[in-house]
Order: structure tokens, then sequence, then C-alpha cells
């Protein structure tokens, strides 16, 4: 990066700034609640909205107008929300076919609730600089599958040690909760990376990306890959090893993957820390030249520039009450896990594809518009920053919290669904290798994605003994349990158990 990068980053700024010029807001940066020393809360120029405070009927337009056209059509899906709530709270006892309405009222309204939050956190990240604001932008994102996952864990009921099978498997989400951590990666590396592919590859004959983005993302999926399939990879090769009655029962081995799994959280929480220093310092001039050059080629950049903005306060409203509506829905919608479970959704489906697609509703929209205006860089951004937090701390983040609950949550993920991580890690690094896309390979990673939906749909949910069958305060004190039997194995497809 010596002279040519200089120069290169030169031309950039300059460009930039001759863009701006002409809709540059005035100087005395209304939006700004207040301006620090070196101006470090100063509102980034692009950001101004040249108000200040609250204006209703403003804040309302800007809410529906939102900030694409696939974004304002998401907004009609708002009914769901109310009717959600209403549904819930109807007096009486709820019937079966009552709990379903629920469960889709509230899915469906997540989507509009998650959009909202999505463009809130893309107003507050154009008054940031580029790089702060996109990772702000990628965690709000991402405060939807947070938000989902403490609540599962929370909601998960450890069983009660009877004997009984068909008992034991009530209230245990915990593989639900396994299956969306992998499926979250899953849907933002094949679906909403391969529609980005795709959409963009239809207004241009090929897409580039720089090397860094790439590169970093691809490298740091795979450090999270084998992060999560080490505990998996230990239960499977010692499973066979166990015996009741001796020193190395089933019991020992779950419980030596649990804490395997508590120490590897607290391991790739610290990857994810590096990860965002890493963008954030070590980095920052890199990013700032990729992003601000990325901008220019922004085909809806002069129309995006005169739109009405919403204000700092503004910007803070729509965060907590999109996080109010999301949070309220996704425990409406855990609540009816199991009777949708009971109606013949299989477990491996529902977290796997199910909850995937509206935790992540807010970054896919805004991903696929950026592909279309020619923004491949800040596509790859929000489609590989999620999958990365998802690995390294989001997942990890929930291990943590089931570890303070007393709820045995583990990395002990299914060995069908480890294999299928690995190589959707491997088929995109593949396809990021050339620095190029085109609808092609947008259309291949989709089909891939269609693939394994399909086959989470008929893969039987297998109750094998693992840690989350755990029961008593021994999990958190950290004695390990004596010798039990090995649950016997149970094949439940579609509702029925045989």
């Amino acid at each position: 990066m010596s002279v040519e990068a200089s120069s290169a980053s030169n031309t950039a700024h300059q460009a930039i700034d001759s863009a701006d010029s002409p809709s540059k807001p005035h100087s005395n940066n209304h939006d700004s609640p207040h301006s620090g020393p070196g101006g470090l809360l100063t509102i980034h120029h692009e950001g101004e909205s040249g108000r200040s405070g609250i204006h209703f009927w403003s804040f309302l337009r800007i809410l529906w107008r939102s900030s694409s056209q696939v974004s304002m059509a998401v907004n009609i899906l708002w009914p769901f929300v109310p009717f959600a709530i209403i549904l819930h709270y109807l007096p009486g006892h709820h019937s079966t076919t009552l709990d379903k309405w629920i469960f889709a009222a509230s899915y469906i309204g997540m989507v509009p609730a998650a959009n909202l939050l999505g463009f809130a956190g893309q107003e507050l990240a154009r008054k940031m600089p580029k790089v702060a604001g996109i990772l702000i932008e990628t965690a709000l994102g991402s405060i939807v599958e947070i938000v989902l996952f403490i609540i599962l864990i929370a909601k998960h009921k450890n069983p009660e040690g009877s004997g009984d099978d068909s008992s034991a498997e009530e209230g245990n989400l915990i593989p639900v909760i396994q299956a969306a951590i992998l499926g979250s990666i899953l849907t933002n590396l094949l679906l909403c990376l391969g529609l980005c592919f795709f959409f963009g590859g239809i207004r241009r004959q090929t897409q580039t990306f720089h090397a860094v983005v790439s590169e970093v993302g691809s490298g740091l999926l795979l450090v999270a890959g084998f992060g999560l399939l080490i505990p998996s990879a230990f239960y499977s090769a010692l499973k066979g090893e166990t015996r009741p009655h001796s020193g190395f029962t089933e019991h020992k081995l779950q419980y030596d993957v649990l804490k395997m799994s508590q120490a590897t959280s607290i391991i790739l929480m610290i990857a994810f820390a590096a990860y965002i220093v890493f963008n954030a310092r070590s980095q920052h001039s890199i990013f700032d030249e990729i992003l601000e050059a990325d901008e220019i080629n922004d085909e809806d950049r002069t129309h995006d520039l005169a739109k009405e903005k919403l204000t700092f306060t503004e910007c803070v409203v729509a965060i907590v009450v999109s996080l109010t509506l999301i949070t309220l829905l996704a425990v409406f919608l855990v609540e009816q896990i199991e009777t949708i479970v009971h109606s013949g959704v299989p477990d491996q489906f529902l977290g796997l594809i199910l909850l995937p697609l509206v935790e992540k509703a807010a970054e896919h929209l805004t991903a696929v518009d950026e592909a279309w205006d020619g923004q491949m860089n800040f596509a790859l951004y929000h489609c590989l920053g999620p999958s990365i937090q998802t690995a390294l701390f989001n997942g990890p983040l929930v291990v943590i919290v089931g570890w303070a609950l007393g709820k045995p949550m583990d990395l002990n993920f299914e060995i069908f669904m480890i294999v299928l991580l690995v190589l959707s890690i491997l088929v995109v690094g593949n396809f990021l290798r050339d620095k190029e896309s085109n609808y092609l390979e947008g259309t291949l990673l989709v089909i891939v994605y269609i693939i394994i939906a399909i086959a989470a749909w008929y893969y039987p949910d297998p109750d094998v003994a693992t840690s989350n069958e755990f029961d008593g305060p021994w999990s958190v004190a950290g004695f390990p349990p004596t010798a039990t039997s090995m649950v016997p194995l149970q094949f439940k497809t579609q509702g029925t158990v045989f």
C-alpha cells in the first residue's frame, strides 16, 4: 500500500467530496447531541437531518418510506404486530388452533419490527464513521437473534429425571437453539449471500469486492467452524468408549463436553473481541477506504443523500420501540414452539430454517439492496459480519447465559449439522476466492440452501444422550453426576415417536 494505495485513497476521498458537495448539509450540525473534544460525537455530514428532537409526522413518514422499496413493502406487514398481541391476550383457554395463529402472527410480525430496527440502525450508522457505523448496524441487526436465543434458553426446562422419555422432551428447547445457531450462519452464508450475488449479477455481468473483506471474513468463519466442531467431534469420538458403572460413563462424557463447550465459548468471544479491534483500529484506514470507494459505486447515492433523515433522538426512539416489540413477539413465538412441533414441524427444520429467516430479516433486506446498487463490499459485510457474530459471540453468549442460569446449554451439535456448516464455509470461501461474483454463483448458493432445507424437514430428531439432559445444581457447581444408564435412542418424525 505505498504510493499506489495512497494515490487511490486520495482519489477516492476527492471523488466523495466532489459527489457530496452539492447536497452537503450545513455545518451547524443540528442533529448532534453534543460536540465533544476532537469532534468525537459530531454527526457525520451524510447522516445530518437538519433537525433536532422528535417531529412526529416527519418521524412516521421517514419510517414508512424506509431505506428501499423492498423495505417499504415489508411495512405492509405491521398489522400482524397488534394482531399477535390481541390474540395472545384473549381471555379464556387457548386452543391448539389459536396457539398456531399466535405463532404465525408473531413470526410474521417480527419481520416489520426487525426491519424497523434495521432501518433505525442504518440511520444511526450514517451519523458515524464508516467502520464504526457498519459495526453498530451489524450489532443492532443481531440483537433480534440474541433476544430470541436468551428467551429460548430462559424458557428451557431441565428434565426431571423421572425416566419418562416423553415428559423429558417437554420444554427441552436446547436442540432448537443449537439448530438455530447453525441455521443463522447457513442462512447468511448461503441464502443471503446467494441472493446478493444473484440480484447484483442481474444488473451487471460481474461484481467485484475487495480481498481484505472476503479473506478476513472467510478466515474467521473457518476458525469459528473449528471451534464449534470440536465439542461435537469429541463427543462422537468417545461415546462408544463409555461403560455403565465404570469410571467413564455416558454422563461423565456429557459433563466433560459441557465444560469444554463453556471454555470454548469464552475463547470464541475473545476471538470476536479481537475481530472488533481489528476492524475498529488496526485496519481502520483500509476498511474506511474500501467502504468509501464502495459508496462511489452506489447507483442510488444522489437519491439517498437527498432523502429525509431521522434525528439522533428519533433513531434512539425507533430502536427502543422496535426492541420492545421484538422482545414481546419473541416471547409469544417461543411459548408456542412446542405446539408447532407437536403439529408436525420437525425440531431441526424449525431451528435450522424457520427461526433464522426471521432473526436476520433486516440484515438480508439491507444486503440485497446494497448488492442491487453495486455496493458489494457493504453487502459482504452484511452477510459475513452477522455470520461471524453468531459463531463467535451470539452462540457462545447463550452458552454462558445458560451456564449462569443452570441450564446445560452446550456446543454438542448434531454431526449432520456440523458437516453442513463446514461444507458451506468451504463452498462460500471457494466462491469468494477470485474476488468476483455473478448471478450463476448466487443461484448455486440458493440451490444448496434449498437442498439443506429439504434435508432438515426429513431429518429425524434423535433424543440421544447429550449434556442438555443434565438436571440439578451440579452443572453449575461443577460436580459430575454418578453413573446412570444411557437414554435410549428415539426418532421423532413430524410429531410421531418410533
